[in-house]
């Protein structure tokens, strides 16, 4: 009796959910098409609005060209190539209107392009026009202490809703990275979309350091040691693979910097028809009257490093590694220097500075190590050309604007051995090695051991091969590239 009661009961329970189904299948409907029609809305506004702004004074319609780059001001590689982009279509496109998003509003427009030419040496050759954008705390990483890629990328769609608000624009540029916006400007905002990927915010490399529970930079010690919360965020990443490949498909063109970077975003975007690699520019050409042969004003060698003070590009490594070829005295009698080299975006990045500080006295070496913090580029110029060894440890580096610098000027590099500095940067160089590549402390110091336990001869012969093969990186052939690969969108 008891049991065809609870049969009883599971039918009217079924019964009650199959009477629900078609009328919320039919509200779902409505709620689909009233969302579409008011999206459509906005698109309209959106294109009236788009041509109010691009009519200029003349009556002419001028061409809108935006790029976002919401930390325009922060002097890093990424920077560069938005200024070297900027310059390269002024110059085919002199007509069009050219703006860049950016959230540094504590700085005015004037001040951010004279901070272009002061660390780039690169001037503009046309006006462009800034729009400051007051959300970008939502794509600050210290505001998601957990899920943090899915919590600036949801940011980045907001911050990308607040610049479409403020000027539509004909074509649209994703200049660092945030896909997010992608669908946002080609959908809503009717635009030609574009984008130049640095670096791919996931990638096959940190699903397999989930997948086989290591400790690294996406992936704390606690989740490695259960296999629970392991799984759990395996799912959670292919689940963010899956929607961030389809973001990115939006893309009409899509420009990669590195070998590297390339098969990544050809594994989670697949538009292999649309993709180019595009090498970073690199100010070559500056670094050419630099000497080549080794100019001492002090005794001893100079260490240097050139990179952006964020997490990924681990100097703890580098002051680690130092601290162990000078306690095995490894070199004999020559006195030695470190001295690291990069720009600061924000508090987090200042504070990381301190950090490092003091792990320099706590390793006992503070007094042969400097920090230069967002130093102009003439300074930055004079330190390289004094350096005889450059060092780079990011793992999996997407491409390595500094390594490049480095061996411009005729330092001779020791990068991480992965990434673009492994794949496209310190190769032979017509049968000449160019540089050399580590991966721990231990292999780091023997290495710097090594280098300056070298003939001066000997050191020469490297960075003449050096200097030669970094030619392919040039501002020139950045722009014939990069030229090559937006013409569809104009």
């Amino acid at each position: 009796m008891a049991a065809a009661q609870g049969v009883w009961s599971l039918c009217s329970f079924l019964r009650f959910f199959y009477s629900l189904f078609f009328p919320g299948l039919i509200v779902c409907g409505t709620l689909c098409v009233c969302l579409v029609i008011i999206l459509w809305g906005i698109r309209l506004l959106l294109q009236r609005k788009k041509k109010l702004v691009s009519t200029s004074k003349t009556g002419k319609n001028q061409m809108v060209i935006a790029f976002f780059h919401p930390y325009c001001n922060a002097g890093g590689g990424g920077e560069r190539v938005l200024w070297c982009a900027l310059r390269a279509l002024q110059k085919k496109y002199p007509e069009a209107v050219y703006v860049v998003y950016t959230g540094d509003v504590n700085v005015s427009g004037q001040q951010i392009l004279e901070g272009a030419f002061r660390r780039f040496n690169i001037r503009l050759i046309l006006p462009v026009q800034f729009v400051f954008l007051r959300k970008r705390y939502l794509v600050e990483d210290s505001l998601y202490p957990h899920f943090t890629l899915l919590g600036q990328s949801l940011g980045s769609v907001f911050l990308g809703w607040e610049a479409l608000m403020q000027c539509v624009p004909d074509v649209y540029i994703d200049s660092m990275g945030y896909a997010f916006t992608l669908p946002l400007f080609k959908y809503i905002g009717g635009c030609q979309v574009g984008s130049y990927v640095h670096y791919p915010i996931i990638s096959t490399d940190m699903l397999s350091i989930v997948k086989n529970q290591n400790v690294g930079l996406n992936n704390a010690a606690f989740i490695t040691r259960n296999p629970f919360l392991s799984k759990v965020k395996l799912i959670y990443y292919y689940l963010f693979a899956f929607i961030y490949g389809l973001v990115g498909s939006c893309s009409d063109v899509v420009m990669v910097n590195s070998s590297w970077t390339l098969n990544h975003i050809l594994s989670l975007w697949k538009v292999g028809n649309c993709t180019n690699i595009v090498y970073p520019p690199c100010d070559v050409q500056t670094f050419l009257d630099i000497p080549l042969h080794e100019k001492k004003t002090t005794p001893g060698h100079v260490l240097v490093s050139v990179g952006q003070f964020r997490p990924e590009k681990n100097h703890p490594l580098q002051i680690k590694a130092f601290a162990k070829l000078l306690n095995k005295k490894m070199v004999e009698s020559s006195p030695l220097k470190l001295v690291l080299i990069g720009g600061c975006r924000n508090k987090d990045d200042e504070l990381r500075v301190n950090q490092l500080r003091r792990l320099s006295e706590d390793l006992g070496v503070q007094e042969y190590v400097e920090f230069k913090i967002n130093i102009p580029f003439d300074e930055l110029k004079n330190y390289l050309s004094e350096a005889t060894i450059g060092l780079h440890t990011m793992w999996n580096e997407h491409f390595g604007i500094g390594v490049v610098e480095c061996m411009a000027a005729g330092t001779i590099i020791l990068a991480h051995n992965s990434g673009g500095p492994k794949l496209d940067i310190v190769v032979p160089h017509e049968g000449d090695i160019t540089g050399f590549l580590a991966e721990s402390e231990e292999g780091y110091a023997e290495t710097m051991a090594h280098i300056l336990s070298m003939s001066a001869e000997k050191r020469l012969q490297i960075r003449k091969s050096a200097r030669a093969s970094v030619s392919r990186f040039s501002d020139q052939e950045f722009e014939v590239a990069f030229l090559s690969s937006v013409e569809k969108l104009f």
